[in-house]
């Protein structure tokens, strides 16, 4: 593979702008560790049952975008989150009308207009990855720019629910001996994880989408800064050691872009090789990029050294 390099950082570099379309490439592994729960299999990796592949979902992807940003410049007015864990979305809206002087009440079309305008203006995940705020408090729905899909695993994981145990108990055992407050015994628990997956999701940038939501080159740099850096705020027992492998970014030289955006994502393939029979790290796949015959105006930057 011919190493790649952005040729300034991602914050200056003029063909990484909000004003033209990119497709990028996300790489990721996870050691002995859950990336992304299914709730309706009690808890285990989520994993395509067809294939054995293993997946995580664009929304958990995008909970970690939002949780970077938020750490990093959640106290500015602009860059507030509007999905949080416990918030209550309809509370949200209504800061818009209360800033503007309205009574979402009796709100008619112009008014739920400036509402939006005020949501995408002081919440980045808003004008980021869109939002329907058109519930009670109707404040509009907004088009993203920003798109992930699934994350897919290059070869298929494998599921292990490992039993655990906990030697301290909530609560004195109602069978022992009164005025004893010590735990004779520990209670028993499950623990998901995989022992190792690479994984690659893809993702798109769509300008005519960012004049409507006022998303700017400010806004695309903090983007690739959070999807390089955000495993590293993620860190729990349950996520094992997850550390991003890779972003790859296609610019184009124009809005509407110079090529398919599926012929460029072709161009990195990733496979096990051939004297490894079970991956265990990165250092077991060959990764290949064709960026020698990049179609006119596009170009390929790698964001990770």
């Amino acid at each position: 593979m011919t190493p790649l390099t952005a040729d300034q950082p991602a914050a200056t570099a003029p063909h990484l702008n909000a004003a033209n379309r990119h497709e990028f490439i996300l790489l990721f592994d996870v050691t002995n560790g859950n990336p992304n729960g299914d709730p309706d299999a009690g808890n285990l990796p989520r994993v395509d049952p067809e294939t054995g592949l293993g997946i995580v979902t664009d929304v958990a992807l995008k909970r970690k975008v939002r949780n970077y940003v938020d750490a990093l410049r959640g106290s500015e007015e602009r860059y507030k989150i509007y999905v949080q864990q416990g918030a209550i979305l309809n509370n949200q809206h209504s800061r818009a009308y209360t800033a503007l002087g309205k009574d979402p009440k009796k709100a008619n079309q112009a008014d739920i207009s400036a509402a939006k305008r005020w949501m995408c203006e002081n919440f980045y995940d808003i004008r980021t990855f869109g939002a329907v705020m058109s519930t009670e408090v109707n404040a509009g729905q907004v088009r993203g720019p920003v798109q992930l899909t699934f994350a897919r695993s290059v070869d298929p994981i494998l599921g292990l629910d490992a039993a655990i145990t906990r030697v301290a108990l909530t609560k004195p055992d109602p069978k022992q001996d009164a005025g004893d407050e010590t735990a004779r015994s520990g209670t028993m628990g499950r623990k998901a994880y995989i022992p190792y997956g690479l994984y690659v999701a893809h993702g798109f940038y769509v300008p005519a989408f960012a004049q409507a939501t006022g998303f700017g080159d400010e806004d695309l740099a903090l983007l690739w800064q959070a999807l390089v850096n955000m495993w590293d705020l993620d860190r729990s027992a349950s996520r094992g050691l997850t550390a991003c492998r890779g972003l790859y970014v296609f610019s184009h030289s124009s809005p509407l872009g110079n090529a398919p955006a599926h012929k460029l994502l072709d161009r990195l393939q990733l496979e096990r090789k051939a004297d490894v029979p079970v991956a265990r790290r990165f250092a077991d796949y060959d990764l290949t990029v064709r960026n020698a015959d990049l179609p006119q105006g596009v170009t390929l930057t790698c964001l990770t050294d």
